[in-house]
């Protein structure tokens, strides 16, 4: 049973993928998303294409699909107080209010939290924001590779001293997708605190804050030490361990090892080294004579590595006992036997019939990975929401003739 969230309504005010990626779990797991758009453009996220950032050639916005998938949409202006009546009127059925607008323009609007919980008293009201509601940049916007990857520290972290630039995130909505996962729990504890006592909260997540959190233990021992968190000189081959670490293959590939027990795995890991001479080396017979000589063994290791590829060595060390992992790319991971075999990528089909793939979400509940849909088409369930909120055809008429719906 993956649709533990059953029942919950989450109205959504927000574009791009940050918030909207926290609503896309949940309606993985169930929920009803009502997802509330610019009544002409939609969510931005939909113009990524014309604007040359993304390739749309294959004919699936996977962005939008990921950040999306299994919602309701409807246009709606929120500029005019008739769009804002009208959200009102969807929020009295909805248990979540969510969205990414800054404070300012959430008090501009006139769907800040007492504006909302006028309507609607028991709405857990949930915000998005770039670093948070308080403080000087309190009402400034930013995205994850400004707020997450930069602010927080982790983009100088993971550059190495001396590169002469700054690595960017590995990939697009990295910051985004954790900061919305970090949304997503933070909703299901606010629905679970309501269930016990009645009581909704007001829920905050901002990308500086997932930032700090995901490198929180680098951020605590540099508080302690009064160091920046750098990449070190060893962290190559590690220093008093040869079996942590990266080591190169022979096409230019890397092999991870994380044994932090070495010696213990020492044995086993140059066996399948096919040096079976090194166990009695008395170089390494022991853990500290291991940890004394961890460079003569690292280049051991090196030399040996490199004289077969990823894909070979990959093979080898199904067998290892230690724990390693091939350095892979995107392709191969979607390829990955270990992420295929728990449904870590499922399928869906557009509204025109093609076919893609997305990451599922990375929470399973009773052994079955979660489900998915595609993401809807602008304003596709305007009718229908409409109508779920009480308001009739008629008015449906007024509404579309004013231009307060798409």
């Amino acid at each position: 049973m993956t649709d533990v969230m059953k029942g919950v309504r989450i109205l959504e005010v927000a574009e791009h993928m940050f918030v909207p990626a926290a609503s896309a779990i949940l309606s993985d797991w169930g929920a009803d998303v009502i997802k509330v758009e610019h009544h002409e453009r939609g969510d931005a996220m939909r113009g990524l294409g014309s604007t040359g950032v993304l390739d749309l050639s294959r004919g699936v916005h996977v962005l939008n699909e990921h950040a999306n998938r299994g919602k309701r949409s409807i246009g709606l202006d929120l500029a005019s107080p008739e769009g804002v009546a009208v959200l009102y009127e969807l929020a009295k059925t909805c248990d979540v209010f969510l969205s990414n607008k800054l404070p300012g323009v959430l008090k501009k609007l006139q769907i800040d939290v007492d504006d909302i919980r006028k309507h609607n008293p028991d709405i857990i009201y949930v915000r998005g924001t770039a670093s948070g509601p308080k403080g000087p940049d309190g009402n400034r916007g930013g995205y994850d590779m400004t707020s997450f990857w930069c602010r927080a520290g982790c983009a100088q972290s993971v550059s190495p001293p001396g590169l002469g630039f700054v690595l960017p995130q590995p990939g697009p909505g990295f910051g985004d997708s954790i900061g919305g996962m970090t949304i997503a729990g933070g909703i299901s504890a606010a629905l679970f605190k309501r269930e016990r006592t009645g009581e909704p909260s007001v829920v905050d997540v901002s990308l500086l804050a997932a930032g700090v959190w995901s490198i929180g233990p680098a951020i605590a021992l540099s508080a302690q030490s009064g160091q920046p968190w750098a990449l070190g000189a060893g962290a190559a081959t590690g220093s008093k361990n040869p079996l942590t670490g990266l080591y190169q293959t022979s096409d230019e590939r890397f092999i991870s090892l994380v044994m932090l027990q070495g010696f213990h795995y020492w044995p086993d890991f140059v066996e399948h080294l096919d040096r079976p001479d090194l166990v009695e080396d008395e170089r390494f017979n022991s853990v500290e004579k291991l940890a004394a000589n961890a460079t003569a063994a690292g280049d051991i290791i090196r030399e040996e590595i490199a004289k077969h590829t990823l894909a070979e060595w990959t093979e080898k060390f199904q067998t290892l006992k230690g724990q390693w992992a091939p350095v892979q790319n995107t392709i191969e991971v979607a390829q990955d036997a270990q992420v295929r075999a728990n449904g870590y990528l499922t399928g869906s089909t557009t509204s025109d019939g093609r076919d893609f793939e997305l990451v599922t979400t990375p929470v399973q509940f009773d052994e079955t990975p979660a489900a998915t849909a595609r993401a809807p088409e602008f304003n596709e369930h305007c009718e229908e929401i409409l109508a779920e909120a009480g308001i009739d055809t008629e008015r449906m008429i007024e509404l579309k003739v004013a231009g307060v719906i798409a």
